[in-house]
């Protein structure tokens, strides 16, 4: 059973109005958290933070474990990259932060990368179960011939980027990187798709209207469901995450998608990922912020398909051993079993 409560409604706004969503649900989930009887467990989730402190307090209550997700290290991203900057929050953050891992009864996170930025902080029991993809829900034969007709898209090497387009996307180095392409004349098939929503596409589509980028295409965002012949009509999968330290911690879940897919990844993220990656052998490395390695890595790919395909199905053999949803499913389940007992 699936319990809802009111929020705040401000998607994409500005990064104030977002802080009221989360209070706002920090608040009223705590609400309606109190009538739940017949509680085992309580499993908070960050980000945003501040719904953790609502779990603990009703596992305190309630009596019972407290499970603490780290999906992402908020507020360390949230400062890196800039949007975070009141003094004061910062510092409630960063007490909170470590309030909860200090007091949960085990702390999972999902990216290996992860578990010294917790321990150091104060986490006693950390468990890791990383993101995966499920793919029983894709078909690498399938060539998307519906979404690429439909969108024009045929005879073209399709790059497809999918996902938020935020501050911490670096989208507007794709662009950069489009032009790069667009201005040579053996590129000309190649074109950019972006598939998703967020406060920086105005900005992004006006910027690719000022350079006359003809070999972009803007689409607005699919249900997951939806995704898979978006993702069968891609050639190559974009990944990419501004040049911040912080973020080579990341496993950023659609690089899963797009490896399940059979798809091969054009990685402009460091770290715990480009491991994955260069492990499966199955995409070409850019270096963040670098809109000429980004041209290179997309035309390495798209002057070679036949290898391309190949590095795809590498990733999806790669997913299937070593991140199938389903296995990961098992090992939560035997943490949540374990904490219950």
């Amino acid at each position: 059973m699936i319990l809802r409560t009111a929020t705040y409604h401000a998607l994409h706004r500005s990064f104030v109005q977002r802080v009221f969503v989360f209070f706002s649900f920090m608040l009223s989930s705590f609400v309606v958290g109190l009538r739940v009887r017949n509680v085992d467990l309580v499993w908070g989730t960050s980000p945003p933070i501040f719904q953790g402190w609502t779990a603990w307090t009703l596992a305190r209550l309630k009596r019972v474990p407290f499970l603490f997700e780290v999906r992402d290290l908020w507020p360390t991203f949230a400062i890196a990259v800039g949007v975070l900057r009141n003094r004061t929050l910062i510092r409630l953050s960063e007490w909170l932060e470590r309030f909860l891992y200090r007091h949960a009864d085990r702390v999972m996170v999902n990216s290996p990368g992860f578990i010294a930025h917790v321990t150091g902080r104060g986490a006693r029991r950390v468990e890791l179960v990383p993101n995966g993809a499920d793919p029983g829900m894709f078909d690498p034969a399938d060539d998307g011939a519906a979404f690429r007709t439909s969108h024009r898209l045929t005879n073209k090497f399709v790059v497809l980027y999918a996902g938020a387009h935020g501050l911490s996307n670096d989208l507007g180095v794709v662009l950069e990187a489009a032009k790069i392409l667009q201005e040579a004349t053996v590129t000309s098939e190649v074109t950019v798709t972006f598939l998703g929503d967020g406060k920086e596409k105005p900005g992004l589509q006006a910027q690719a209207e000022r350079m006359g980028l003809t070999n972009v295409l803007f689409l607005p965002p699919l249900p997951k469901k939806e995704m898979i012949t978006a993702l069968a009509g891609a050639d190559a999968c974009l990944a990419i995450l501004k040049p911040i330290e912080e973020y080579k911690t990341t496993y950023p879940n659609k690089v899963f998608d797009y490896m399940a897919a059979g798809r091969p990844v054009v990685l402009a993220i460091d770290g715990v990922i480009r491991e994955v990656v260069e492990a499966a052998g199955c995409g070409v490395f850019a270096q963040p912020g670098d809109p000429a390695a980004l041209a290179n890595a997309i035309w390495a790919l798209a002057s070679d398909p036949a290898h391309s395909r190949e590095m795809g199905l590498r990733g999806r053999r790669y997913v299937e051993t070593h991140f199938n949803r389903s296995m990961l499913a098992e090992k939560l389940a035997h943490i949540l079993e374990e904490m219950t007992a």
